[in-house]
């Protein structure tokens, strides 16, 4: 199928552009796309999952895309975040869905498991785990692990990461869907983190070393020209508030689970599904042998199979 127009959905104080498909009298879907990603991310899957019978909601979050994005970085917090998904929900008359999340997604579907329960009926990461709350300041294991140049140490600074992509759109997405290495590597090296140093040297990919489109990255760029980077840099420099937010809340989920790794991915590692089942005990688990960090491109087919089985499993 064709990706689908958006419509424009009142939520929360804002207005987000989101992608339908399939029969609204189907179970309800819910897809978060991540950094530095859009809706339109989801494009693979929601035609399969739209085939299968399942009402998909593929929204811009806040922040990228064709959707608002308040300037304040405390606009980005992970309560925010929510309540613009459960308006969603609530404009859409809908009281539960099954939330999908990858990458930045993932990590505001899990906690709405821990915070708005009842407005979830399962859950599916796609590369992002289920991980316990760190024990000190996430920025703090970041520098230490990674050094003073990891990505989302730099994203902390005011305006340097929006300076360093700025008019060179096309380089950026050139350069950030390049094809994972073709072996895993125990383990992630910390200069592959630091992105906006490798980002100044980068002249160029060959074309089959990339994983999305040339016609898609360029739409991509043209999306990302008209509406800036700092909304979705703004999701990273809430990673402390966010932390100090999840204090003293219980990890454990009680939601019907689905978390789908890739043994390619160097930011998030299938290492890191270990011991999830000590968190969700309802808990199914799959990797991808073949992907690396960018899933719905490297992997749609597969992904898709993966999501429709359970789905239709778990909620028919």
């Amino acid at each position: 199928m064709n990706f689908p127009k958006p419509v424009r959905v009142q939520t929360n104080g804002i207005s987000l552009s989101v992608h339908m498909a399939g029969p609204k009298q189907g179970v309800p879907v819910l897809l978060l796309h991540g950094w530095p990603e859009l809706a339109r991310s989801w494009q693979h899957q929601i035609g399969a999952l739209a085939a299968a019978g399942f009402y998909v909601i593929a929204p811009d979050m806040r922040g990228f895309g064709a959707s608002d994005a308040p300037e304040a970085v405390s606009a980005y917090g992970i309560d925010i975040l929510l309540a613009d998904m459960t308006g969603l929900l609530d404009a859409l008359h809908l009281p539960k869905a099954v939330w999908v999340g990858h990458d930045w997604g993932g990590f505001i579907s899990w906690p709405a498991a821990l915070l708005v329960p009842e407005r979830v009926l399962g859950l599916i990461g796609v590369n992002t785990p289920h991980s316990p709350r760190a024990p000190v300041d996430p920025i703090a294991l970041f520098r230490k692990y990674f050094g003073v140049d990891n990505y989302i140490v730099r994203f902390q600074e005011p305006d340097t990461a929006e300076a360093a992509f700025k008019g060179r759109e096309d380089d950026f997405f050139d350069f950030i869907f390049a094809k994972p290495p073709e072996h895993s590597l125990p383990k992630t090296p910390p200069s592959i983190t630091h992105l906006l140093q490798r980002f100044a040297d980068f002249s160029g990919t060959e074309e089959n070393k990339l994983i999305m489109p040339k016609t898609e990255r360029r739409i991509f760029a043209e999306i990302y020209r008209k509406s800036g980077f700092t909304g979705g840099i703004n999701y990273y420099r809430n990673l402390s508030a966010n932390w100090q937010r999840m204090q003293g809340v219980n990890y454990t989920i009680h939601h019907p689970s689905l978390m789908i790794g890739a043994a390619r991915d160097l930011f998030l590692p299938p290492s890191l599904m270990d011991g999830m089942e000590t968190r969700i005990a309802d808990l199914e688990k799959h990797i991808i042998a073949n992907s690396g960090h960018w899933t719905q491109w490297e992997a749609p087919d597969e992904l898709s199979t993966l999501m429709v089985s359970w789905l239709t499993r778990r909620f028919g």
